[in-house]
């Protein structure tokens, strides 16, 4: 069942406190008033009306969501486990995987997990070295960070500091991890605007990474508009020390959507979000605020633009990309409202805070990203739930296109698009609220599927393992990886 389909009990909740919704109606008109648009930068909590908070109790006592903190799944997910924050207490981010480890980020570090026992993993290491968001990922012994907050210098023990001064660092940050349990910080190289997120594109002799960023501004002297573009970084395997940027090519000559008030409630592109390469077919899709593009990475420290779409009408904040298994489509996820508002409800709709299925048609530079449809989860939020679509990852089933994908506190969403005009949701897991009367800023940040299960990094509630029992994905177990990096897509085949 759609939730524009449900009931009219069901539709008088979620669509209730329409005159109420200040918080929300700003967030979905506004673009990001940050470098980074994210809850962990956004206020933690905010109270809202009190017929909000009314009618989330309500739908608690009816059943129509889980209660506080309740967990609730479909028959054929089940939850293995959830390790809790320890010492690193900050918003969690994303994850990378190697063998038999999992690497958690956090805005003040980041977490190495044994998972060789995916229900009882342990803590192997953690790292303090804060700085805003600390998306991670790994090749070989290489361990590659990103800081997207001003910082008084690029070491672990930096402090905050405006970004209107000089002196002032953001960038990426790379580590030895030879040994997890004692990883060495061993070189940092600093961008345009920071590093919001990165992605690898692995050589044998060296790693390249495109870093995304955005937001400049006159007043910041490292953050200087126009910024179409990514800062692309070399970094040679056995000298990691000598890391350094090596271009910045320009993706965006004419400035990209411009936004508002031309599109009003599309963010300016300024930069991109993120970008997922897929090295096997030299293709990354770039996730750029206003714009999504394809691109052909045959000389990886040359990327080059081969298609750019933009969506006017229902997207606000073109946040991630996806390629399937065959790379002949592209899911983008729009973050509306930065992950820190509650879209997942009858007022905002099926279409808005979704995911937009892109097919890929045609051959070489000829190659165009044709709209089919867009998907969201099938269950509505509370009022006080941040949700929208955000990070996840391919389960690498035998001739279906089936995605694992986080929504904050919409939980973990496991859909099939194989067929494009049609997606559907197979599988689910979920939390209720973190508070039925104050929207706090939560849930899974990124869900992953890695070697027959699924890892969730919970903004607020810890590491989750998830497995998955369905016909429909049974053939996926027999895929092992010795890496991922959502974001460096591997052939699966």
């Amino acid at each position: 069942m759609k939730p524009w389909d449900r009931s009219p009990q069901r539709r008088r909740y979620l669509g209730a406190a329409i005159a109420g919704l200040g918080l929300v109606a700003s967030l979905l008109a506004a673009g990001p008033a940050a470098a980074t648009p994210d809850p962990g930068d956004a206020p933690h909590s905010k109270r809202v009306t009190k017929g909000q908070a009314s009618d989330v109790k309500a739908a608690i006592e009816n059943g129509d969501i889980p209660g506080v903190d309740e967990i609730v799944h479909s028959d054929n997910v089940s939850h293995l486990t959830n390790i809790p924050k320890q010492d690193l207490k900050g918003t969690n981010s994303d994850l990378a995987f190697q063998g038999r480890y999992a690497f958690a980020g956090n805005y003040d570090g980041f977490v190495i997990y044994d998972i060789s026992r995916p229900r009882t993993p342990k803590i192997v290491s953690q790292v303090l070295c804060p700085g805003a968001q600390n998306d991670v990922s790994v090749s070989g012994d290489l361990l590659f960070l990103s800081t997207d907050s001003s910082r008084s210098d690029n070491s672990c023990n930096s402090t905050t500091q405006p970004a209107t001064e000089k002196s002032s660092w953001e960038g990426m940050k790379v580590f030895d991890i030879s040994d997890k349990r004692n990883p060495k910080y061993v070189a940092a190289v600093e961008t345009s605007c920071g590093s919001h997120t990165h992605t690898l594109v692995p050589e044998r002799r060296n790693v390249y990474i495109y870093v995304s960023s955005y937001s400049p501004s006159e007043t910041f002297p490292d953050c200087q508009p126009p910024h179409d573009g990514i800062s692309v970084i070399k970094v040679p395997r056995y000298a990691p020390e000598k890391a350094a940027v090596i271009d910045f090519p320009v993706l965006f000559p004419d400035g990209g959507n411009p936004g508002g008030p031309t599109n009003p409630g599309v963010s300016q592109t300024t930069g991109c979000h993120d970008l997922t390469t897929f090295p096997e077919l030299k293709l990354a899709a770039g996730a750029c605020m206003g714009d999504g593009i394809l691109l052909d990475i045959a000389d990886p420290a040359r990327p080059r633009v081969i298609d750019r779409v933009e969506d006017n009408v229902n997207f606000a904040f073109w946040h991630s990309a996806t390629f399937n298994e065959r790379g002949t489509k592209v899911v983008f996820t729009d973050e509306l409202g930065g992950g820190g508002a509650a879209t997942c409800n009858a007022r905002v709709g099926p279409d808005r805070g979704a995911d937009g299925i892109y097919d890929i048609v045609g051959k070489g530079d000829q190659r165009k990203l044709v709209f089919k449809s867009y998907y969201k989860i099938p269950r509505y939020q509370a009022d006080t739930e941040n949700c929208v679509a955000h990070n996840g990852s391919l389960i690498p089933a035998k001739g279906r296109d089936i995605m694992v994908q986080a929504w904050y506190q919409g939980g973990v969403s496991i859909w099939d698009f194989t067929d494009s005009a049609h997606p559907k949701e197979i599988g689910y897991f979920e939390r209720g609220p973190i508070s039925a009367d104050t929207l706090v800023g939560g849930g899974a940040w990124s869900a992953y599927y890695y070697n027959g299960y699924i890892y969730s990094n919970d903004i607020a509630k810890g590491f989750d393992v998830l497995k998955i029992d369905d016909r429909r994905t049974d053939s996926a177990r027999s895929v092992r990886l010795h890496e991922l990096n959502v974001q460096t897509q591997p052939d699966y085949r």
